[in-house]
């Protein structure tokens, strides 16, 4: 393990050392790489760590201990396999504090937002537990005269999960732990940005008991590993979050072995203020749905369109509100936002606003790179009112503290434009009155939309998309039947 000599080191801040690990996890056993990639701060662009990359050599050992694992793993009782992830989830609070530091640390989201996605990840893996005891079939009807019929549910197989970076914890248990209860066995790769909180939950599962092969993880080139992952046999599922044009390229290779993909990919998600609506309410909610973990998540609100009869007061509530808002580091008390993953990302988001600027659109506050005030990869909370709505910030995922609001006056036009891309993740739509709300969640195509509410997911309910968002869903027990194959049996000469 390599801990680089800074001012502050990753080992500084946790309590329990040993769960900052540089290595790959790899049939029970640390791996160490041929070579390294760094992992920076974003807030001080400072490098933390140097992880060990294990390439394709690597990613193909991963890959026979878990299909050598899964031989056993499958017929471990679902009651046994959910005591192991309790186990797990109950490791996972007891070092909550540890595991949102690293999250900070590598990805840059406040503590308190981190502290909040440790919990939140925890949640998926004491729901799959449950889950675990009520995978069960069906007896069926048959057409043939004494005969008996029905289905049982059997694990996919090996799962190749690739990881993203905005939700270093939570993107993993979410996968791994209906995957695992299913009785599938995982090869994780994660984002080469935040690899540390997918080793130290691999850590915490070795604590836990789950056994060799079951649980690895790879760090490393995703062009050198993710090919084996969508390329070999003994891989029977891909499970993806991430851009859509790297989910249709993991596709496209899945395709040769007909693989089952599980892909949660872009979206761009209207935020629906009728003139019904409760102004207030709906400032609170794009505050919390836009600038939760500085915009980087794929359910941010991305554009938000006002009935014009209220616009102004929404854009009066939300200027009162942005302009308050305070970046810097995660771990200060009183940021309100951390810095954005990395300085590319900065320049984008700068970009974005710049375009809207020029085609005239008003920077009502905000619109400005911070990262020469504060040293890290900041970009100031910005609204943005008017502009066209083909303008690339109403068009592409923003992935940054960026809000900008759109006035269209019909319902017809509103579910036009809101329908008027290519992704459709989720939704959000504020009103009052209950015949708007079937006329608007039936007539936009999303997955998920939250009427009055900022935020839709949780481990209980389903999360997907429709359309370039993606293919299945994750959560409940929707999660869990991702992961298994619906086998029909006919018994016949009965009676």
């Amino acid at each position: 393990m390599t801990v680089i000599d800074r001012p502050e080191t990753v080992s500084d801040r946790l309590t329990d050392k040993s769960l900052f690990r540089s290595e790959s996890f790899i049939g029970g056993e640390w791996v160490a790489g041929a070579s390294s990639f760094e992992v920076t701060n974003p807030a001080n662009n400072q490098v933390i760590a140097e992880v060990g990359d294990v390439g394709e050599a690597g990613a193909r050992q991963a890959v026979a201990r878990a299909a050598e694992a899964f031989e056993t793993w499958k017929k471990v009782s679902p009651f046994e396999r959910a005591k192991l992830l309790m186990k797990w989830y109950d490791l996972i609070l007891a070092n909550q504090s540890d595991l949102a530091k690293l999250i900070t640390l590598e990805m840059g989201k406040t503590y308190r937002e981190a502290m909040g996605e440790v919990v939140y990840g925890a949640g998926f893996i004491e729901w799959s537990a449950e889950e675990a005891k009520r995978i069960h079939g069906e007896t069926l009807a048959t057409p043939f005269p004494g005969s008996r019929g029905w289905t049982i549910r059997q694990p996919v197989g090996v799962v190749g999960c690739i990881t993203p970076w905005n939700f270093p914890n939570a993107m993993i248990t979410r996968k791994c732990a209906p995957a695992l209860a299913a009785g599938c066995t995982m090869v994780i790769k994660p984002a080469p940005e935040t690899p540390l909180s997918a080793l130290a939950l691999a850590e915490l599962a070795k604590r836990a008991g789950i056994p060799d092969g079951v649980f690895n993880v790879v760090c490393g080139d995703a062009q050198k590993i993710g090919p084996v992952l969508t390329g070999s046999p003994e891989v029977r599922m891909i499970g993806f979050t991430g851009s859509t044009q790297v989910g249709k390229l993991l596709m496209r290779q899945a395709a040769d072995g007909v693989k089952r993909v599980a892909l949660e990919l872009g979206g761009n998600a209207p935020f629906i203020v009728m003139d019904d609506a409760d102004i207030e309410k709906a400032a609170d909610g794009v505050i919390a749905s836009k600038f939760r973990v500085s915009g980087q998540t794929c359910v941010s609100a991305n554009r938000i369109i006002a009935q014009p009869a209220i616009a102004d007061k929404l854009v009066a509530a939300l200027e009162a509100r942005v302009s308050k808002l305070k970046a810097g580091d995660g771990f200060a008390d009183d940021s309100d936002l951390g810095p954005l993953v990395h300085m590319e990302a900065v320049t984008r988001v700068d970009k974005l606003v710049q375009q809207a600027r020029e085609a005239g659109a008003r920077i009502v506050t905000g619109g400005k790179r911070l990262d020469g005030e504060l040293g890290g990869a900041f970009y100031a909370p910005t609204l943005i009112d008017g502009g066209d709505p083909k303008m690339d910030v109403a068009c592409n995922e923003i992935f940054g503290p960026v809000a900008s609001v759109y006035r269209v006056e019909s319902e017809a036009d509103i579910i036009k434009l809101a329908n008027d891309t290519p992704y459709g993740l989720a939704a959000y739509i504020y009103t009052q009155d209950v015949n708007r709300v079937h006329r608007l969640t039936e007539g936009i195509e999303y997955g998920m939309i939250g009427v009055n509410a900022p935020m839709v997911g949780a481990a209980s309910t389903p999360f997907g998309g429709v359309k370039e968002s993606g293919i299945g869903r994750e959560g409940g027990k929707w999660g869990v039947e991702e992961f298994t194959e619906l086998k029909y049996v006919l018994l016949g000469g009965v009676g």
